[in-house]
């Protein structure tokens, strides 16, 4: 009997999905009316609540897809059942002793991961197990690799890199020196960021060439191309983070050229793989592959925003204001979400072929998304506009009084927030619904 511990991780996804969107949508509130539970939850608590859930909505979620093509598409026998049960406990009780340690207020970390360091080592433990796991059941398993599986060997082990150098701080040589510090923080956390695109990218090559029944696109020279761009990318791209400080210049020249490159060969990719797409595998999978073509456009909207905030005149004026805050948006939602959810509903058409995907609240509940989360992300690109014209131009009146001009933009971006998590729960509570009851079983 295959194991149901994919479906688990997957399950667990969508909750925290659930969980970041509500965090984000009283964060958001918080804004409109500053006093809203702030006595039992101020927005220095829901920040971390909210990015949490989101990120583990993206790793989960890219986990459990990569175990079920394993072992129920692919057909490969996991070279341990008792790793693949040791990562998702890990993960699971790690998730809630993050939750509690939030709650109590031990927050002695740093942005992505304001829980305190120590609760990283079992985090990592859960990717080393992973590894090991993914590694050694492809090692004999599988030759002449397609470029999906390389990506996903490539996320795993940078992620445990990355995870590790995001931690270097606690000790005193980093932390001495502001310089250095924020040097290898930020990078670390761009770099952190790459290597889930590694997971998540390799997913959407891996969902286009089954859909299509074409394992070619999956070796082609384009996309072992788009792979290693990706990696140069994860490597280097980061650097335009740290337009700040005061890094050598080449540094700076590399990572602005190849901000510029990663998104656009997967548009491509995606783009051609549509146009080439046969009608009657477009109707076998229909709503996996609007996700898939929503992820597209939404690529090309955030390649746009990218391509301008990466000039370093530019960043000097977006660097800290809501500007960044579309981008990431942008990017986590619009583009690696559609994408997990094409996976999730390309997963539930192999478990269950009757699922209905063209279901009512999946159609109109995309629409809805792709309507609020473009004004959503307008929204946030007004009040970085407005911030940083106070911040650089006007230098007229105090903070409070800028907040209270921008009052309109703040309603604008709860209003916009509040459909987006409207749409998000359309789409993710019948997804969740199916994937219940296929544990149950």
């Amino acid at each position: 009997m295959k194991t149901k511990l994919p479906l688990y991780f997957l399950a667990f996804a969508l909750i925290s999905l659930l969980l970041g969107i509500t965090f984000g949508l009283c964060a958001s509130l918080q804004y409109v009316f500053p006093e809203f539970l702030k006595e039992y939850i101020p927005f220095s608590k829901l920040r971390p609540f909210h990015v949490t859930s989101v990120i583990s909505w993206i790793i989960l979620s890219a986990t459990g897809s990569i175990y079920f093509f394993l072992v129920y598409v692919e057909r490969l026998k996991l070279y341990s059942d008792r790793l693949l049960k040791a990562h998702f406990w890990i993960f699971a009780l790690t998730g809630l002793a993050i939750y509690i340690s939030y709650l109590v207020g031990y927050t002695e970390g740093r942005e992505y991961f304001a829980f305190g360091p120590v609760i990283m080592i079992p985090i990592l433990l859960g990717w080393v197990l992973f590894g090991i796991n993914y590694f050694k059941t492809l090692r004999k398993a599988v030759s002449g690799w397609p470029v999906y599986y390389w990506m996903w060997g490539t996320g795993i082990v940078f992620m445990i890199y990355h995870l590790t150098e995001a931690h270097v701080w606690v000790f005193e040589y980093f932390r001495e020196n502001f310089i250095r510090d924020m040097s290898v923080q930020w990078k670390s956390y761009g770099s952190f960021t790459g290597s889930w695109n590694m997971l998540v990218y390799g997913i959407s090559i891996y969902v286009m060439s089954k859909i299509k029944g074409d394992q070619k696109m999956a070796k082609s020279k384009t996309v072992f191309f788009f792979y290693f761009l990706g990696l140069t990318n994860l490597m280097f791209g980061w650097a335009h983070h740290t337009y700040f400080l005061p890094i050598q210049p080449w540094i700076r020249y590399v990572a602005y050229a190849v901000s510029m490159t990663e998104w656009i060969v997967l548009a491509s990719i995606i783009y051609n793989w549509k146009r080439s797409l046969p009608k009657v595998k477009l109707e076998n999978h229909p709503m996996a592959t609007r996700f898939m073509m929503s992820a597209d456009v939404w690529i090309l909207l955030n390649l746009i925003l990218a391509i301008l905030f990466s000039i370093p005149a530019i960043n000097f004026f977006t660097h800290g204001t809501h500007i960044t805050v579309a981008h990431s948006m942008g990017t986590t939602i619009g583009i690696n979400t559609t994408i997990l959810f094409s996976a999730l509903l390309f997963i539930l058409g192999k478990l269950n072929p009757t699922f209905n995907t063209n279901q009512f609240s999946l159609r109109r509940g995309l629409q809805l998304f792709n309507i609020t989360l473009f004004f959503f992300w307008c929204s946030l690109l007004t009040a970085g506009i407005k911030k940083s014209y106070w911040m650089y131009f006007s230098k007229k009146g105090l903070f409070s009084e800028m907040q209270d001009a921008m009052m309109t933009v703040y309603i604008l971006i709860f209003v916009f927030g509040t459909g987006l998590v409207i749409a998000l729960c359309m789409i993710s509570f019948p997804i969740l619904k199916e994937f219940l009851r296929k544990i149950k079983r």
